[in-house]
This record gives structure tokens, C-alpha cells and sequence, in this order.
């Protein structure tokens, strides 16, 4: 624990599954109190005893309980909490929540409601990146029909990428390739958009095609300084998810200076709209045969990413920790000549899914262990009898490993993904293992259509993949001997406390 007086009390998490149970991790080691909040079907979920308290909020669909505002403020409210983090997805982007905090004189732990609201809005975001100066892929906005959509085709030419003006994680997003594609696609983008976020408004760009998806980590503070900690690599997607993501990027032309360029540009769009907290930024890296490389402004995210802990195993920085710091009005203490890059980090998400159609596979854990080791990290959000609920995420854990160089780090990967056991449910730790042997991937040498561009990744199981679910009940079998021999001796120390042994594991990586 810090010896320094913390900067809150006690902290809510408006959040659930492993990101909630991240940031008690931080909080318990800097003497910050905390508090969870839940809905009838997470009752018993793992974040819930992961907390000092925990308050409930209504009943199981998001909609009635993790995405009102109302309820969360009531809770922190009603146990005294000084601050609300709000994780990522649900209200963690929501410009009103952060309004409703600072009416209820509680600190919301990200950035203010003017820079989230005007970066929340890719139209608007935009505008305001080309008043900065940041690279943009050639577009259009406003498009009020299907009229003007076709119009912005003869202009900027095909293909074309439709994207909705409020929206994220794929919604309202397809390619159109000619007119015919482009009539199509704009109404059923507009219902689509309008469906995911009560906004039908649509947007044109140059379709980028074969480009990298590359992301750059900010952290701000209140009095002018902005940092950024490096790259991430987000290519390997399914409709258009993430799936792996590693730092620093593998690809080839990714240099000091294009990382150096790519970091202040970041930056630049966090000066403009005046941000503090934890921010990523994302940019499509074009690759090119010769000349150097292109990159374009895609978005920027006003929150903790799915896949900080690539830069955090790289950097050697706790970014749940300096985004309490900062948004209490701390200075950010360091500098952008005290970033460093040490070695290689992966993360593989491991879903509750079919991985074959990557369609969700919710029921109940009947078996699980996570791997152990150096380099090993597991950020999870279910423990063994925990129930994988068809009404959340189904994203069960964080794997990720790190190594003094990327060879090192997926090998640590591979190991990792093998010795995981998870029964009762499909998940994709196969799919993982594909990759991870596939020749392009190990090579560095993809793209955001890597996973279209591999069909036998996708293709049905083998005979391998049957000897590894087969060990992998073999291995099941005998943690659940060893635990009863252990309960019934009365040694308590099993898996019992995955999300605390996960993180355990976490800080020995390097020693």
C-alpha cells in the first residue's frame, strides 16, 4: 500500500466484470475504498466480492440498471463515495452521466463533459481535428440522404466507407464499392445507426483498405501537459472488434519517428478539446512499398481502453492509478522523456463464444484455471460456478503476456493459452492458438482484414484442437481434486480467488 494520503476515500466503480475488479486492484494498493454496484444477474458475480461494498441497482438488463444514471449516482450517494470511475462501455461515454456526477458534487474519473461530448460525435470531432491540423482520410459529413452520399462518391471516389456520426464498435459501419452498394447500404447503415444509438445521422470516407489499425495512449492532466505512452496494435478484428491487440506495433515501418509523429499528432488532438484523464486515439496506418508510411485520424476514445494493460506491461506505468491521480487535479509527475518501451506485450481476449461464428456461449463455468508464469497476466471477470450471462459482454478474461521481444512474449502466449482451462462453456482460446501459429501473424504482416483474409482460422475444429479440449478436461479433473483434498484439509489456497492470484501472478512479471 502507498504511504502518501490517498487522493479519494472511496471510489465507485459504475461498472462490472474484470475491468470493475482492475480497478479495486489499484485502489486496494493505495488505501482507496471501494464499491460495487450490480444488477439481479451479477448478484453473485466475482466483481461484487471484489469490492468493500457493493450496492444493487436494479434488475438484470443494462438498460434497468448498470446504464441509469439515476441508480449509480444513488448509490455513490448513499455510501459516501468522493469519486465514480466508470470503467469502459455503459455510461463510460455518456457526456450527461458526467454532468449528473458534477451536479451531485462527485468526481467523475475521466474527462469533462465538453471534450466527451464533442469527441463522442465523429462528425463533430472531425471538424474540429481538421481545424487542428490532425491527418484526416478524405469524407464527407452532414449527409442528409442518400442524394448527397452519392454525390460525395463522385468526389472522393470508391470505395467508400458509411459510418455512423454517433456511433462505435462496428454499428452503422459497411463498404460500398459502387452506387448500386451505396443506395443499399445507406438505409440499412441509417436503421442500424439509429437502432444502436438513437441517431440515424451517416458519414463517407475513403475506404482505407489494408491499412493497420494503430492506436496511440494519452494521459492528460488539469494543468497543460499531455503525454503519450506509445503504440498499440488493434488489427486482428472480427466485424470489426478487436480480438489481439500488442504493443509496441510489430510492423516493420513503424519507426521511432513515425511513432514520435503519430504520439504528437495524438496529443495535438487532446490540446484541442482540452482533455484530462486516460485517452487513446486511433489512426489507420497505411502501409506503402516504398515512401513512408500514411496515417489518418480515426477516432478518439474518452476512456480506459479493453487492452491498457499491452501498455502498462510495456511502460511500466499504472494508468487506472494516474487517471485517479490526474482527475483529482494532481499534476501528471512525469514527463514525455520519462515514457519508456521495454520489450513486447500481447493480449488475447478470451470470449464466451462459438469462435467458429463468434457467437456468444453463455451458461455456467463448470471448470477453470488460469495460467501462471512469468510474463503472465490475466485480468478475469469470472471465477469457477460463476454464470456467463447472455445479457453482457461476453468476454470472460484478459490474457496477456509479455516478453524482452515479441517471439519471447507469443510463445509466453502460447504456453498461456494452453494451460487455460475454461469448461461448461465454448470459448475462443483456440481460435487464439490458430493465430498465434499462423505464418503472417508470427511475422508481423496484417491487417484490419487479416482474420477475412485466413479462412481456415475460422474453419471447424481439428484433430489437435480435439487432443487439446480433451487434456484440457484432464487437466480440470485434477483441479478439482487438488481443491477438494485442499478444502478438506483445511488449507484454504486454491483458485477459489482467481481475480486476486490473477493479479498476483500480474506484478512478479518482471520481477
Amino acid at each position: 500500500m502507498s504511504e502518501r494520503k490517498p487522493p479519494f476515500g472511496k471510489i465507485l466503480v459504475a461498472n462490472r466484470g474484470e475491468i470493475a475488479l482492475r480497478v479495486f486492484r489499484t485502489c486496494r494498493e493505495h488505501g482507496i475504498r471501494t464499491v460495487a454496484v450490480y444488477s439481479d444477474g451479477d448478484r453473485h458475480a466475482a466483481h461484487v466480492a471484489g469490492a468493500d461494498e457493493a450496492v444493487h441497482i436494479g434488475p438484470t438488463p443494462s438498460a434497468q440498471s448498470y446504464l441509469r444514471a439515476e441508480n449509480i449516482i444513488a448509490a455513490a450517494r448513499q455510501t459516501g463515495a468522493d469519486a465514480i470511475h466508470p470503467g469502459y462501455g455503459f455510461l463510460s461515454e455518456r457526456a450527461s452521466f458526467v454532468a449528473a456526477c458534477e451536479a451531485a458534487n462527485i468526481v467523475f474519473i475521466g474527462p469533462g463533459a465538453h471534450a466527451m461530448e464533442l469527441m463522442g460525435d465523429k462528425v463533430r470531432a472531425r471538424k474540429a481535428m481538421l481545424a487542428a491540423g490532425v491527418p484526416l482520410v478524405p469524407g464527407r459529413e452532414d449527409l442528409v440522404d442518400v442524394a448527397a452520399a452519392l454525390g460525395a462518391a463522385r468526389e472522393i471516389g470508391y470505395p467508400l466507407m458509411l459510418k455512423a456520426s454517433a456511433g462505435g464498435g462496428g454499428k452503422g459501419m459497411r463498404v460500398v464499392n459502387d452506387d448500386d452498394q451505396l443506395r443499399r447500404g445507406f438505409a440499412a447503415a441509417q436503421r442500424e445507426a439509429e437502432a444502436a444509438f438513437g441517431d440515424g445521422r451517416l458519414f463517407v470516407e475513403r475506404a482505407v483498405l489494408g491499412a493497420r489499425h494503430v492506436e496511440i495512449q494519452l494521459m492528460a492532466d488539469r494543468h497543460g501537459q499531455v503525454v503519450y505512452l506509445n503504440e498499440r496494435d488493434c488489427s486482428v478484428q472480427r466485424r470489426h472488434q478487436k480480438v489481439i491487440e500488442e504493443a509496441p506495433s510489430p510492423s516493420p515501418r513503424m519507426t521511432p519517428a513515425i511513432r514520435q509523429a503519430m504520439g504528437e499528432v495524438a496529443c495535438r488532438v487532446a490540446k484541442a478539446v482540452d482533455y484530462v484523464g486516460a485517452a487513446t486515439v486511433e489512426f489507420l496506418f497505411e502501409e506503402h512499398e516504398h515512401g513512408e508510411p500514411s496515417f489518418y485520424f480515426l477516432e478518439m476514445n474518452t476512456r480506459l481502453q479493453v487492452e491498457h494493460p499491452v501498455t502498462e506491461m510495456t511502460t511500466g506505468r499504472d494508468l487506472v492509478w494516474d487517471m485517479i491521480r490526474v482527475c483529482a487535479g494532481e499534476p501528471l509527475g512525469y514527463s514525455q522523456a520519462d515514457v519508456r518501451l521495454d520489450g513486447h506485450a500481447i493480449e488475447c481476449r478470451i470470449y464466451a463464444e462459438d469462435a467458429l461464428r463468434f457467437l456468444p456461449s453463455p451458461g455456467p463455468l463448470l471448470r477453470l484455471r488460469w495460467p501462471e508464469g512469468p510474463g503472465v497476466r490475466v485480468d478475469a471477470a469470472v471465477r469457477e460456478g460463476s454464470e456467463v450471462s447472455s445479457h453482457y459482454d461476453p468476454m470472460i478474461a484478459k490474457l496477456v503476456t509479455w516478453g524482452p521481444s515479441r517471439a519471447v512474449a507469443i510463445e509466453r502466449m502460447r504456453r498461456a493459452l494452453q494451460d487455460t482451462v475454461v469448461l461448461g462453456i465454448e470459448c475462443n482460446i483456440n481460435f487464439h492458438l490458430r493465430v498465434l501459429a499462423e505464418p503472417d501473424f508470427r511475422a508481423g504482416e496484417f491487417d484490419t482484414h487479416y482474420i477475412d483474409a485466413h479462412p481456415a482460422l475460422t474453419q471447424a475444429t481439428d484433430l489437435a484442437e480435439d487432443h487439446s479440449r480433451a487434456a484440457a478436461a484432464a487437466a480440470a479433473a485434477v483441479v478439482s481434486r487438488v481443491a477438494t483434498a485442499r478444502r478438506s484439509s483445511g488449507n484454504p489456497a486454491s483458485a477459489d480467488q482467481p481475480h486476486m492470484s490473477a493479479w498476483q501472478r500480474a506484478v512478479r512479471i518482471r520481477g
